[in-house]
């Protein structure tokens, strides 16, 4: 049954086809109104959740609610729901008010009722003027627009978006992705959003469910996504992350201290209390949290001695990769470009020390 403080009621659903489980008992609600997204690699099952969702697959198992009401026997177009394709489907024989205004028609709504919704959509798309364009005419992020327009005026519960962007270069997509979520927040109306790109989920979401075969990794906001992965393959899959292994040497007072062999012994915060003496852990840390030095710094409690093995300068921060005796593979580093430098003499095979404080990592079980 339907949880009704949730707006979406995602209960044991499974899809099969044939030998492939697309979708395993996944549980999941999404409470109205939630910019709610669908994060994973190609393969994980979220464009196959989402397509369950619309009523174009049906469930092997489980259940989907929407608003309390269950959608098995729903078929998609009775569905409180409109769905916003990648590769926007606007047609090419209709101006821009005519795509807008097609479901109104088949509505069989009035002309004049018709003509005050389109232009209400156009001036929301920030449109006003090109109703008479045609789809050539328009830019990407344009047709985007219209795609979503014509979506938004029939008024669906939910909107769904399967990685409606991905067909934009960067910089437009980067700009659709605010004014998708700024679109979202006027509204007010529920969206689910398919995306293999982390930093758009991260930049547009409420919350993000991370799937990976089928199943449902881990379920939160951007910052606990990000901060505090709950398992090794999140962590790996949100940003970069360095993995440092080792095995758990003891815990007190809250603090985990991990023999990571050559590299020498971490102190790391215990975490949920299940990390015992003896058990395989992963030392996680996000590479802006760690520092370089040239000097070995004093009394620093995580401090690992390399060198610089590769580095690539990104205008406002710049990557270091530093090889670590002991370690199997490189550190990460990114160094933020506060200051304004010409210097471009090159680091590679510089002598550093990387040092991070004990909270800044995570303590992950392998």
């Amino acid at each position: 049954m339907a949880n009704r403080n949730d707006f979406i009621s995602i209960r044991n659903v499974s899809k099969h086809f044939g030998g492939v489980h697309a979708v395993e008992n996944l549980v999941c609600d999404i409470a109205q109104g939630e910019f709610f997204s669908l994060l994973g690699p190609s393969g994980c099952g979220k464009t196959t959740l989402l397509r369950m969702l619309a009523g174009f697959e049906t469930p092997t198992g489980g259940e989907i609610f929407i608003d309390g009401q269950p959608m098995s026997a729903v078929p998609p177009h009775l569905r409180p729901t409109n769905m916003v394709f990648q590769n926007y489907a606007i047609f090419p024989h209709l101006n821009v008010r005519e795509n807008i205004a097609y479901g109104l028609r088949r509505r069989k709504l009035g002309r004049r009722q018709t003509d005050e919704t389109v232009d209400r959509a156009l001036e929301l798309i920030k449109l006003p003027g090109y109703g008479g364009r045609r789809p050539e005419q328009l830019s990407g992020g344009q047709r985007q627009r219209v795609a979503l327009a014509r979506a938004l005026v029939c008024q669906p519960k939910v909107l769904l978006l399967d990685e409606p962007l991905g067909a934009l270069d960067k910089k437009l997509r980067e700009e659709m992705q605010i004014e998708l979520r700024q679109l979202q927040q006027t509204v007010g109306i529920t969206f689910v959003f398919v995306t293999h790109d982390q930093e758009e989920a991260l930049t547009m979401s409420d919350r993000i469910l991370v799937m990976s075969k089928g199943r449902a990794l881990q379920i939160d906001n951007s910052t606990l996504l990000y901060e505090a992965p709950n398992c090794k393959e999140v962590a790996d899959f949100i940003g970069t992350m360095n993995f440092i292994d080792g095995r758990v040497a003891s815990v007190e007072n809250g603090r985990a201290v991990v023999d990571a062999g050559a590299a020498g012994r971490l102190t790391v915060p215990a975490g949920n209390g299940k990390a015992a003496p003896g058990a395989a852990v992963a030392v996680a840390i996000r590479p802006e949290k760690l520092h370089l030095s040239d000097v070995a710094p004093a009394g620093a409690g995580n401090c690992l001695a390399g060198t610089i093995g590769a580095e690539a300068y990104l205008g406002d921060r710049s990557h270091y990769y530093v090889n670590v005796e002991g370690l199997p593979r490189r550190l990460a580093i990114a160094h933020q470009n506060v200051s304004r430098s010409l210097d471009n003499s090159g680091s590679t095979g510089r002598r550093v020390w990387v040092t991070w404080p004990e909270d800044a990592a995570i303590l992950l079980m392998e």
